[in-house]
């Protein structure tokens, strides 16, 4: 009993004195997190672990001078030497993560320099303005990739960003409306059009057209937006694998036809429409030639075939930037022979940045339709891509977590394009090529995605590298994108190799690709469809817009294969179909994807970092 009377006063009087020191006491300095953050930033930046790590650098820049020996056994267990794996959440050196991001960032270079380039050519603009438009899509898919990097939390259980290694880029998706709508303005009398001496027409500079281009797009970008708070399952149904195949096979293709293959040959401006009877416009450059003369296409095939032999005997690093060695390389040759000039890098300012230049944003009331349908193909993409991002950086692809990764990608995706039109530049979109670089560099830290951006915006700051883009032979650029429009191509190839054909899903397709392919076929297909010519402008704005829907293919595709989806009913092979993991890789529109892991190992490593977390 005395024991406990003593032992009473002790529990019922224990928690008196605290609050006293601490009214007396100085208050630290820091709190325990600052101290670990501090001591970790120390160690970081004072020890080789925290600059270089263990990582394999001789793995990732050593060429393959034997590339068709056989591959190394367990016999030589160092040749087979695997490197780590840095996934989200774990410490990545600092020397790793610059130089990862900066893979990253190589591998997006000439996705992100070919739009501005075709957009701004077929607008006639000046190569002041071209220059600028190519830093501006370096600088804002660097600010605007962070965005999507960076997983910031919203009310009601939402969030903003995937947090994952997901970058951004100028979507190629809207390049083919881009130009029916650019069209239309010029038939229209709004952009001017010039009597050259010969007696041919070409088209007059037209900033305008590019205004009414940007405004249309951050006003459509709502759609998106508004989109992202639909349930992802919803989605996934009404936007299945069959649809987006073929949305993005079609666009790889008219892409190839409108651009690629017109620039290999000279470019794709008036000196295109070569006749054999001639007058011919000579294409435009130091050293001028009529469309299709054969140096054209020697430059273009040099530069195509640089891309091949780097991947044949380049270092994971070289293949990782090999569309940018396919650029550099025939320059050596071309630049000799008179085919480079040095005035667009003279006229191009040192450094520049946003809103040099800047444009009159203006809605267009007949693009507002087209655009609409263009932000779906987006978002499309946008859960494929995300749903690749997620496997190849081993983390779960189904469940809450992975919806809501998805809702908050798509949501960026639309906030993206908004964003973009006013940094004035074309809907930017989730990036998907970079799944390839994840895969080989084996880094899918935010660290590295943050580097990445980081050097996109240094890149757009240095307003000479811009002239140096210009300054590439048409023909050379253009043997360059047709590789990367083909690589698009395959990608729906991909993506339709996963779906399981059943009779419906081959109905589907069918009428999708019917009207889709048909269309890229024959472009003229339509251009007597409607032919109102009275003063109901309201009238002739929605004929416009149902024209410039019919005749973009990947559009009247998307639409036909949509409807075909939702009212053909599901026969019983259709309803024994379950939603399959393949189903949803299958939506991932990327070349370089890698599986070199299971499902079952993904989630196991993802519940091992879970308990492994702080």
């Amino acid at each position: 009993m005395g024991e406990e009377q003593a032992s009473k006063p002790t529990v019922t009087t224990q928690p008196l004195p605290q609050p006293s020191p601490s009214l007396t006491a100085p208050r630290p300095s820091s709190s325990p997190d600052q101290e670990g953050l501090i001591q970790s930033l120390v160690l970081k930046l004072t020890t080789k672990e925290g600059w270089i790590g263990d990582y394999d650098f001789k793995e990732l820049c050593m060429p393959r001078f034997f590339p068709w020996s056989k591959p190394s056994t367990a016999a030589n267990p160092t040749s087979n030497r695997e490197a780590p794996f840095y996934g989200l959440h774990d410490k990545l050196p600092l020397v790793v993560a610059a130089l990862c991001g900066l893979q990253h960032a190589l591998a997006m270079i000439a996705g992100l320099i070919t739009p501005p380039i075709i957009l701004s050519s077929s607008l006639s603009l000046p190569p002041e303005t071209q220059a600028y438009m190519i830093s501006a899509s370096l600088i804002t898919s660097g600010l605007l990739s962070a965005i999507q990097i960076t997983k910031i939390p919203l009310p009601f259980g939402y969030q903003l960003g995937t947090g994952l290694l997901s970058v951004v880029g100028t979507s190629f998706s809207t390049l083919t409306t881009a130009t029916a709508i650019f069209n239309n303005l010029y038939a229209d009398g709004t952009c001017p059009m010039i009597t050259n001496p010969d007696g041919s027409m070409s088209r007059g500079p037209c900033p305008d057209a590019y205004g009414y281009l940007l405004g249309t797009a951050a006003v459509c970008a709502l759609l998106e937006m508004a989109l992202s708070f639909v349930p992802v399952r919803t989605l996934k149904r009404a936007f299945p694998p069959q649809i987006t195949g073929v949305v993005v096979f079609i666009i790889g293709l008219s892409l190839i036809g409108e651009s690629g293959f017109v620039n290999w040959a000279g470019g794709s401006g008036a000196c295109h429409y070569r006749t054999a009877e001639g007058p011919n416009v000579l294409c435009p450059g130091p050293n001028p030639l009529y469309w299709g003369d054969a140096r054209y296409l020697g430059l273009g095939l040099l530069s195509f075939l640089t891309i091949v032999v780097v991947e044949i005997f380049g270092s994971p690093a070289m293949r990782n930037a090999s569309i940018v060695i396919g650029l550099l390389f025939p320059m050596v040759v071309a630049g000799p022979l008179g085919y480079v000039g040095g005035s667009n890098i003279k006229s191009a300012p040192a450094i520049t940045f946003l809103w040099t230049t800047t444009f009159r944003l203006r809605v267009y009331g007949p693009a507002v339709l087209p655009l609409l349908a263009v932000y779906i193909a987006l978002m499309m993409e946008a859960i494929g891509d995300i749903t690749a991002t997620s496997e190849v950086s081993r983390l779960e692809v189904d469940g809450e977590k992975f919806d809501r990764r998805i809702q908050g990608g798509v949501l960026a995706d639309g906030l993206n394009g908004l964003l973009s039109a006013l940094f004035t530049i074309t809907p930017m979109s989730v990036f998907a090529q970079n799944n390839g670089v994840i895969s080989i560099t084996r880094c899918a830290n935010r660290q590295a995605g943050y580097f990445c951006c980081f050097w996109l915006v240094l890149f757009g700051v240095i307003g000479k590298i811009a002239g140096c883009v210009l300054s590439i032979p048409n023909s050379i650029l253009g043997g360059v994108t047709t590789f990367l429009f083909a690589s698009v191509a395959t990608s729906g190839l991909s993506i339709l190799s996963k779906v399981k054909y059943t009779r419906r899903t081959r109905f589907v397709l069918a009428a999708s690709m019917s009207l889709g392919m048909g269309n890229l076929l024959v472009p003229s297909w339509s251009s007597f469809l409607f032919t109102y010519s009275g003063d109901n402008k309201g009238l002739t704005g929605f004929l416009q817009s149902i024209q410039i829907v019919i005749s973009t293919p990947f559009l009247i595709s998307a639409i036909a294969g949509i409807v075909a989806n939702l009212i053909l009913p599901r026969d019983a092979e259709d309803r024994n179909q379950t939603p399959s993991i393949d189903d949803e890789e299958a939506a991932a529109s990327t070349v370089d994807e890698k599986r070199d892991f299971s499902l079952g190992e993904a989630s196991n490593h993802h519940l091992q970092r879970q308990q492994q977390a702080p």
